[in-house]
Formats: C-alpha cells, sequence, structure tokens
C-alpha cells in the first residue's frame, strides 16, 4: 500500500467468517505505516477464513482472509509448502517412471567430549554491561603456576563502561592464561583455566569451542533452563564469574578484599581504605569488617543535612506503531548511509511579514508564513534546479518538476504530504492544499498518491518557538530545509543598529548529489525572494 511498507495491522474487520461477499466490498480496515486503508475484495464467495485477528500485524505478502465457494476445503492452502517439498526430493522418478525413494542419511552431529573426569575450571569472559561485547585484560595479577584461592584476584579487565578485576572463585593452580595483557576477549571466550595441577585444560577448551559452534541451543525457550546435561558444563565457570568493581585508594593502590568484605563495607558506609585485613598479604576479611571502629566524623554547625530523598522508578513499555518503525528505519538509512552536510542561513523577514498582512486582507484562505516559505523555496528550485535532484545508488535523477514534500506532525509521529507542481500554484492554491493535506495526515486519510514522489522537503518547527534546527533528509529527496521561528532581534540596517525580523534556515544536504557550493546558491536566491517577496511574482 506503499513504498516504505513491509506489514500492515488489521484494524478492524468489517465482515466475518462465513458471509457472502462480493467484488468491491470492504473486507477490513487496514494500519499502514501512512495512514488507515481500506481492504477491498477482488473475488465474489464466502469468506471461508480469517487468518488475522483485529490488531495483529501481517508481513506485506501475508494471508490475512480466503475466499471461496461454500464448503470448500481451504486447508490445503494453509499447509506449510516444506513438508511438500521434502516429499517431493524423497522420490525420485528413473527414466522408465518408476518411483523410489531416495532416504538422505542426515549428517550426524559430532561425538559431545566427554569432560566429567576433568578436576579443572574455564574462567570466561563475563558480560558486565547490556552494550558490552568484549573486554580487555588491563594486568594479570597472577601468572601460570601460581596457587588460586576463592577470592584472589587474577587480574584487572577493562570493560565498555569501567576497570574491573577478575576474582577466582576456586582453588588451585593457575593452569592456563588465554589472553595476553592488553588483549580483548569477546563475552564468553576463555580467559584462564584453574584446577589441580596436571589437569587436561586442552580438553575443556575443545569442549568449549564445540559447544559455542554447536546450532542448536541449550536453553529452554518457556523458562530459560538448560533442557541437556552438558558435561562440560559441571566444570566450566561460565559468564557467570562475576567482575568485581576496582577499588582504589587515595594513594591509588589497589585495595584487597573478599566480596563479602566489600559488600558488607558498602553497607556499613565503611572506606575499605580505613580497614586494617588481617588475612594473606593483608586482605580485608569479613570479620575484619565487623570489628572496625569508624573515627567519629567531624561535624560543622553550618553542614547542611542532606535529605533523603526516596522514590520509585516507573515506566511503560509502548508497543512500536507502523508508522513508528518505519521513521525509525527510513530515517537511519538516510542519516547513516547518506553524508549529510549543513548550511545555514539568516533572512530578513520584515518584508514578508508586511506581505503576509497584505495578502491576508484580500485572500480568500488565512495565508500563513509556511505558506510564504514554500512558494519562495519552489521559485527558488526553479533558478536553482540542482538540488532538486535525488541520489539512486549508481546514477543522479534531476526532476524537472518541482514537488515539495512538507511535513506534518501526527499523533503517532511524522508524514510528509506533497504539495505537486508547487512552482505553478499560487498562494492561496498552496494554503488551502496544505491545510487540506495536513487535516487528511492526522485523519489518517492520506492515500499514496498524496504522499509519495516529492523531490525536495520542508520541515517547520518555527511555530513551536525553535529558533534553528537540522533535519535528517527525506529519502529519496537530496535535500531537506528546516525553517526556525521569526525572532525579533537588532540588525544593522543603513548603518544603523535597528529592531528586525530574523528568520533561520538550515539546509541538510546529501553530499552525493549536492555540493556546497549549490546549496549555498540556492539560500542566497531563497533570502532574495524572501527578503523581497515580491520577486515570487517573477
Amino acid at each position: 500500500m506503499s513504498d516504505t511498507m513491509e506489514e500492515g495491522v488489521i484494524a478492524a474487520w468489517l465482515v466475518k467468517e462465513g458471509d457472502t461477499v462480493k467484488s468491491g466490498d470492504i473486507l477490513a480496515e487496514v494500519e499502514t505505516d501512512k495512514a488507515t486503508m481500506e481492504l477491498e475484495s477482488y473475488e465474489d464467495g464466502v469468506l471461508l477464513h480469517i487468518g488475522v485477528k483485529e490488531q495483529e500485524a501481517v508481513p506485506v505478502d501475508g494471508i490475512i482472509a480466503i475466499i471461496g465457494e461454500e464448503g470448500e476445503d481451504y486447508k490445503a492452502l494453509l499447509t506449510d509448502t516444506s513438508s511438500s517439498n521434502q516429499s517431493a526430493t524423497e522420490k525420485v522418478l528413473d527414466d522408465s517412471g518408476e518411483g523410489e525413494t531416495d532416504t538422505e542419511e542426515p549428517s550426524a552431529d559430532p561425538e559431545e567430549i566427554d569432560t566429567s573426569g576433568i578436576n579443572a575450571s574455564l574462567i570466561t569472559m563475563p558480560k558486565m554491561s547490556d552494550t558490552m561485547t568484549e573486554g580487555t585484560i588491563a594486568s594479570w595479577l597472577m601468572k601460570v603456576g601460581d596457587k588460586v584461592s576463592s577470592g584472589d584476584i587474577l587480574a584487572e579487565v577493562e570493560t565498555d563502561k569501567a576497570t574491573m578485576e577478575l576474582e577466582a572463585y576456586e582453588d588451585g593452580t593457575l593452569l592456563y592464561i588465554g589472553a595476553e595483557e592488553g588483549s580483548s576477549v569477546p563475552v564468553d571466550g576463555v580467559i584462564a583455566a584453574i584446577g589441580d595441577q596436571g589437569a587436561d585444560y586442552k580438553l575443556l577448551i575443545d569442549a568449549h569451542a564445540q559447544k559455542q559452534s554447536a546450532p542448536t541451543s541449550d536453553v529452554s525457550a518457556e523458562d530459560g533452563s538448560p533442557t541437556t546435561s552438558d558435561p562440560a558444563k559441571t566444570t566450566e565457570k561460565e559468564s557467570n564469574q562475576p567482575l568485581q568493581a576496582k577499588d582504589q585508594s587515595g594513594s591509588g593502590t589497589r585495595i584487597k578484599a573478599s566480596p563479602l568484605a566489600k559488600k558488607l563495607a558498602k553497607e556499613k558506609g565503611y572506606d575499605l581504605s580505613k580497614i586494617q585485613g588481617t588475612a594473606e598479604n593483608g586482605r580485608i576479611v569479613r570479620k575484619d569488617v565487623e570489628n572496625h571502629q569508624p573515627q567519629a566524623a567531624v561535624t560543622s554547625d553550618s553542614a547542611a543535612a542532606i535529605p533523603q530523598v526516596i522514590g520509585e522508578e516507573r515506566f511503560e513499555d509502548i508497543p512500536l506503531s507502523q508508522m513508528r518503525k518505519t521513521i525509525a528505519k527510513r530515517l537511519s538509512q538516510s542519516k547513516f548511509t547518506a553524508p549529510h552536510f549543513y548550511v545555514t542561513m539568516e533572512i530578513n523577514m520584515d518584508k514578508a511579514i508586511e506581505a503576509r498582512k497584505s495578502l491576508n486582507e484580500i485572500a480568500s484562505v488565512k495565508i500563513s508564513f509556511n505558506d510564504l516559505v514554500i512558494k519562495a523555496v519552489a521559485a527558488a528550485i526553479r533558478q536553482n534546479p540542482a538540488v532538486n535532484i535525488s541520489y539512486l545508488g549508481d546514477k543522479l535523477r534531476k526532476n524537472q518538476h518541482i514537488h515539495i514534500g512538507v511535513a506534518v506532525a501526527v499523533d503517532e509521529g511524522l508524514l510528509v504530504p506533497v504539495v505537486r507542481f508547487a512552482d505553478t500554484k499560487s498562494l492561496t492554491h498552496i494554503s488551502s492544499e496544505v491545510k487540506e493535506l495536513a487535516k487528511m495526515a492526522v485523519e489518517k486519510k492520506l492515500q499514496p498518491s498524496q504522499w509519495e514522489g516529492s523531490t525536495f522537503t520542508i520541515s517547520n518547527l518555527g511555530m513551536f518557538g525553535v529558533e534553528e534546527f537540522t533535519a535528517i533528509i527525506n529519502p529519496p529527496d537530496a535535500c531537506i530545509l528546516a525553517i526556525g521561528g521569526i525572532k525579533s532581534t537588532p540588525i544593522v540596517k543603513d548603518g544603523a543598529v535597528v529592531p528586525g525580523s530574523v528568520m533561520k534556515v538550515t539546509l541538510s544536504c546529501d553530499h552525493r548529489a549536492v555540493d556546497g557550493a549549490t546549496a549555498a546558491a540556492f539560500l542566497k536566491s531563497l533570502k532574495d525572494i524572501l527578503e523581497d517577496p515580491v520577486r515570487i511574482l517573477i
């Protein structure tokens, strides 16, 4: 139903299963990314099947309904075609026409590596933030062959958010280091191995690699619990190895403390650097925190008490509408594929204000500043046709006609109805057409012919008090003009500072199709026209 549509939502069914329909009858209302449109029947018959409920989304070419003769068996139409394709490939006809089955042996899965007898475990890179994809080993604090106790810090790891400490949760010997200092390891990648001296950790690494490359998931889709028992899982410490935040004292030295000690200190508000550790190498443990006697804080009579604020975090997840999905996709493609550049210019609107006032005294419809801008832009494009262009990958399309898209805000997002042949229309014609198109956009009554085919786009936020902004190009256009509000400001006129009305405009251009000098020439023409609106008539 539109050039950008990928799926539609059944807003309402106007018929039900069993109803007799004729060609031309309206079956349902479909919400696209631009408007709510009517789904028309092109067949006579009985509505045998409705495949989509109201408010459900259907991809383009998805089955919505089936129409046929009353009592007709339609279920074969809904059968998965893959089953028929599979049965067809199982039978191969020879030259005589007789069929023989060709049963192809499925490829056997590789035999699972048994790691149950290995008294060692792997340490893998944990995912410590929702955006983390890898971590970098900043420094190793242990070396291969060192004895390791649970709670010892093995290494410092740089994540995308902070430098964290990698803590051991097993007693044993550091058998293997899988990443050198300064190297990056993807999430779930093997960092190290800890276990009994002489344990075959290489077999664990092979089992881990086998599991990583396995095509099937070990997680149940319903509850997230493992569906199969994997011996490697009982010995490997996967991404559940937490990293501890790097604690530092004022001197910048690392503080050794057990996770429980850190937790207790945080709960009690103690500074770990002020606590004396009694464990090996001065490591702080639980009893050190419990026995710590903090010195009384020195308070000042003039110090203001900081009130404790208690609040509740709340949010609401709102499903994306078809329009918002399309806006997100198209503008992301435009922003990240088209090399944008921006040219801004100030325009003195004093004469335009006077002209609008005079025009509205005799015009049959009220002319807005936006209408003046549309007409002026059309005239400036006629003088500078190089901005009326589209980049089509392997060619440039220079449009001879001028169709101006006008961005209109609606509740769900943004629509861009098109004023066609804008350079040939009068101001009153443009004003009436824009008002009608905006009304239809808000009411979701726009048809594809009314939003497709623009060659240049205008986005005006001046009525909202916005002084200046940049807009994202609306493909396939190569330019979009952002219009700011008219602001009263001191200006220099004939060598004297006088009050004036200034409007800022910013032209966003696709540098693949438009150059800076071309954009500047267009804005110069637009400035000349709006600062002397009688030029519109030429």
